[in-house]
């Protein structure tokens, strides 16, 4: 039988309503997820606040939780005529969050960042509803920066980014991991790729939007790759190559989502960008990795830091984009299978503490 005070926390907070919010990128979405198994065991009502048909519907209507799509827009740093029309879908997001949020009433508010987040965070901050704000970056993105002057808390994925934000309301709980990603069974990797034991086994995964160079790069080098390794591709939507199918050694996949679990299980190398979420869902798991950021020349240069930070703490091998010829991909992954053990040894090292629990005991804090 639980202990008394834990029977009173869950008896608190069973009548307690939280809205979840964050969106665009799996990112954005599969941390919000990661702890939705804590909070039903507290008790607490979920909600989801997310863009009318983005990614997040479909990852968050599997999970049972009642979902709401609102009108969102995107801040640009760049010309483009939707500059001028996307502030009117923010104010209109902005109306529909407010209304939702006095529809469901909630307690609190914790928003996983990306564009949807920004309307949902400043209607819960006109309507005195507290609200946790996630950041996974080394440094806040355009959303969250703007979300942060309105909320009561920061979380951070990494230490380093306490410093850059406003004293007294930022706390470094790290990246909340979906316990199930932690269960992954090799045997049924096998079987769902067709895959053999007894070969090392490459994935190589390009972000829930693919990644056009990383995989012209991976597919140029397979002849040399075959030989030595089985490799699994998660090329992200429309990127599949037909010409490559039936490929011996080699299966590819638009997007995975149940049996990613499995497929990480078989893995002994993991190639990936490097967004926040992916790359702490590689240290949980202690898979050898080597990180292609995304360029500065597409993003604001987030992935480069956030994989500089793990290969200076020993975690991962780093290409940057621009550099990568096929020679020196191949080498890199050589490299790193070579000195696996030492990788395996130093991420398993460097995991510290629960991110869940961490981010549940700032939302339980916050809703008393």
């Amino acid at each position: 039988m639980p202990e008394t005070g834990v029977l009173d926390e869950v008896s608190f907070m069973a009548d307690k309503r939280i809205i979840l919010t964050g969106g665009g990128t799996a990112g954005h979405v599969t941390p919000n997820l990661a702890l939705v198994p804590r909070l039903r065991e507290l008790g607490f009502e979920i909600f989801y606040i997310g863009s009318y048909d983005g990614i997040e519907k479909g990852l968050v209507e599997a999970e049972g939780i009642p979902y709401y799509g609102i009108s969102t827009g995107k801040f640009r740093r760049y010309f483009d005529l939707k500059n001028f029309t996307d502030p009117v879908r923010v104010i209109k997001g902005f109306n529909e969050a407010a209304s939702l949020i006095k529809k469901l009433r909630p307690d609190i508010v914790f928003s996983k960042g990306g564009f949807v987040s920004v309307p949902v965070v400043l209607a819960a901050d006109r309507l005195h509803v507290p609200v946790i704000c996630h950041e996974s970056d080394m440094t806040p993105g355009l959303a969250n920066r703007i979300c942060i002057p309105h909320a009561t808390r920061i979380c951070t994925s990494f230490p380093e980014t306490v410093a850059s934000l406003p004293e007294g309301k930022s706390v470094h709980t790290g990246t909340p991991i979906r316990a199930a990603l932690l269960k992954g069974d090799a045997q049924r990797g096998f079987a769902f790729t067709g895959l053999t034991p007894g070969k090392p086994v490459i994935l190589i995964i390009g972000g829930s939007q693919g990644a056009a160079s990383v995989n012209a790069h991976v597919r140029e080098i397979l002849p040399k790759l075959l030989p030595q390794f089985q490799v699994i591709h998660l090329c992200g939507k429309g990127k599949l190559e037909e010409a490559l199918k039936g490929t011996e050694g080699y299966v590819q996949y638009e997007y995975i989502q149940d049996e990613l679990k499995d497929l990480f299980a078989m893995s002994d190398l993991i190639i990936s960008r490097a967004g926040a979420n992916a790359i702490f869902e590689l240290l949980a798991l202690a898979k050898p990795n080597l990180l292609i950021p995304l360029s500065k020349n597409a993003s604001r240069g987030d992935q480069i830091l956030n994989a500089r930070s793990f290969e200076k703490q020993g975690f991962s091998v780093v290409l940057e984009e621009e550099e990568i010829t096929p020679d020196k991909l191949f080498s890199a992954i050589q490299n790193l299978y070579q000195n696996r053990e030492t990788y395996i040894r130093t991420m398993q090292a460097g995991v510290l503490g629960d991110p869940v629990k961490a981010v549940i005991e700032l939302i339980r804090e916050t809703v008393k």
